[in-house]
Parts: structure tokens; sequence; C-alpha cells
């Protein structure tokens, strides 16, 4: 069989393959960061303060419910006797109630790069009108607060080019074979023989079908699918982002703030506006900071390279409850936190289980 053409190996694509586009000047394959939005047509309204509720605070943990809360976690460990969580005598309840800010700001932002794909009969549509800027694109944006992204070939900057990795042919060379359409065969190596007689499995030819193209040489060029042809164009990538950052108040109860990624506190505030302003009149002054904090960093941070399309800022409030009792002849401490109510202790009564 006639040995296919052989072309160098698959490459980028040239830097001359792509046109010039004005208003995408600076676009290039793979993508050169985000584009700045564009000053808003109208001026924009600074943020207002939003409603403050009138009761910051929390109903306390009472001690039956701090009791079955330890019986409960007790119970959940084979090894821990019911003891302490049946008979143990609660002789202190202290609140170290923890609040949590969470901030959340609602981002589009927009990049381009030039991308490529096997031409399947679209229209090249490259100069026949004014591209628009990647900013003028129509993009509907998801459900506020939720992750998003799409990708969007911008009108009238597509044209036709050659495949740059099959140099139009719309195959290459076959890697297993190396082009020949055939191995050595696996049996006896290539040499037409084993153990001194003809081999059976090649007929003597020393070759094996290459099943990876079909003996053909050639497979079909991955980059065009077989098109001969590509379809450049400019892809306008949008990005919908939750930028979401959290700041816990630090109580001193002897609970590690790690504890509480897993449970929810009751929710005491939140509001959203398309820009926020900072909480005022809350109690605890480390959250109003923190407040203050993040909304201006966000502001200043997210603005420059996209628009903000809408922030929320969220208080909880976590119950933390440190429980100290005794049992028997010691004083021992448990905690009880979160909505879940659940529990961080030094258990008194374990023992060695073995689980036949």
């Amino acid at each position: 069989m006639t040995s296919a053409a052989t072309y160098p190996p698959p490459t980028a694509p040239p830097a001359n393959m792509f046109g010039n586009v004005p208003g995408y000047e600076g676009t290039v394959v793979g993508g050169g960061g985000y584009l700045p939005p564009p000053m808003p047509a109208q001026p924009v309204a600074p943020p207002q303060p939003g409603p403050s509720p009138d009761d910051w605070s929390i109903p306390s943990l009472s001690e039956d419910a701090a009791r079955e809360a330890f019986k409960s976690y007790a119970s959940s460990h084979c090894c821990y006797s019911d003891s302490p969580a049946q008979d143990g005598v609660i002789t202190n309840m202290e609140p170290y109630n923890t609040y949590r800010y969470r901030l959340e700001t609602f981002t589009e932002s927009r990049s381009t790069e030039w991308a490529h794909k096997p031409h399947e009969g679209e229209p090249a549509d490259f100069y026949t009108q004014t591209a628009p800027r990647p900013w003028e694109i129509q993009a509907t944006p998801p459900e506020l607060f939720n992750n998003h992204t799409e990708e969007i070939r911008v009108p009238y900057t597509s044209s036709t080019k050659d495949c740059h990795s099959c140099h139009g042919t719309g195959t290459m060379s076959c890697d297993e074979c190396q082009g020949n359409g055939y191995k050595p065969c696996w049996v006896c190596h290539g040499s037409g023989t084993n153990k001194d007689t003809n081999c059976n499995d090649c007929d003597a030819t020393g070759k094996d079908r290459c099943k990876e193209c079909d003996a053909r040489g050639t497979k079909e060029c991955q980059t065009c699918k077989g098109k001969k042809q590509l379809l450049t164009y400019i892809q306008l990538k949008v990005e919908w982002t939750n930028r979401v950052e959290d700041h816990v108040t630090e109580q001193n109860s002897g609970l590690q703030i790690n504890d509480l990624q897993s449970v929810s506190g009751k929710e005491l505030f939140k509001n959203n506006q398309y820009l926020l302003y900072p909480l005022v009149g809350f109690p605890n002054p480390a959250i109003a900071e923190a407040s203050q904090r993040l909304i201006q960093e966000h502001q200043s941070t997210y603005a420059e390279n996209s628009r903000i399309l809408q922030q929320r800022q969220t208080v909880e409030l976590i119950p933390i409850t440190k429980v100290n009792y005794k049992w028997k002849s010691g004083t021992h401490v448990y905690f009880v936190y979160g909505n879940e109510r659940q529990v961080s202790a030094d258990y008194p009564a374990t023992c060695c289980c073995v689980i036949q």
C-alpha cells in the first residue's frame, strides 16, 4: 500500500490565522483576561441603609433541651456509656451565641478569545457588518446569586481557514502504525517465523493490520473532524459568579470556629440591593466593622473587571451553650451549638468496643 503523506505534528493555530476585528485588538488564542465594563450611562444612586430588626436576640437553651442533646450525642456512640448523659447534674449553662456575617456579591464578567471549530457550512460573516463590542452583546443572566457560564460566538467575526493540523487534508497519519497501515506481528515480532516455522498468525508476512486506522495509515483529523476547514471566530465568555465571604465573631467559649461550619443559625437579618450599605445599629461592633470593610472591599475590587449585579448580606446568630455538669465525683463540660443542636464533648465514660 502507499504510505500516507507525512505532515508535521499538530501545532497551535498560527498567529496569522485570525483577522483583526475593531474593538477586539487585544484578543488572543486562550483568552487575555477580563474586560472592564463600560461606565453606566446614567448616574448610579448611592447605596441606602436597609431595614434594621427590632430584636437581635435569640432565646436561650433550656436545661431539658441541653440534656436531650447530650443524651442523643451519647447514644450515637457505641462505646459511650449513657450514665453521664442520664445521671449527670447540670450546674451551670453559659450562652456564647456567635454571629456569622455573610456578604455575597453577584458579578458578571466578560472575556474574549479567538476560537475555532470544524466548518460545517456556517456562513463566514467576517466584516459583513461591524462586530458588536463585548459588553454590547445580549446575554441572559441566571437567577440571582447562582453561578453560570455562557459562551457566545461574536457576530460578524467568523471566517473559514484550512485546518492547521492536517493542512486541509482532513486526515492525519496514524500514530499507532506510523502511517504504514500495518504493525509488526505480535507473535513473531515481524520476522514471519515462529519457532523455525512460518508464523500462522500473520501468514508469514510479519505484519498485522493496524486496527486503529483499519490499515489505512491515516485517521480522521481530530481538529477539523475530517472537514478540512475550520470556522474561526471570536468567542465571548460570560461568567456570572457569586462571590461569598464570611466573618464569624470569636466568643472565646472554647469551641473552635471550624466546628461551626457544619451548622446553621437563626437568620436575624437579610437584605439585598444593587449596591449594599453597611449594617446600621448592629449591637456587635465586630460585625458592624466586618460589614463595612467587606462591602467596601467587594465594591472596589470586583467593579474593576466585572459588573456588579446585586449584593446580599446576611446575619445569622449561631446558638452556642457551654454546659457545666457534675457526674460522680468530677465536673465536666460539653457544648451544644447550632440549630441542629450538635454536641462537642470530652466524654468521661468510654469503653473499648469489639464488634462481632
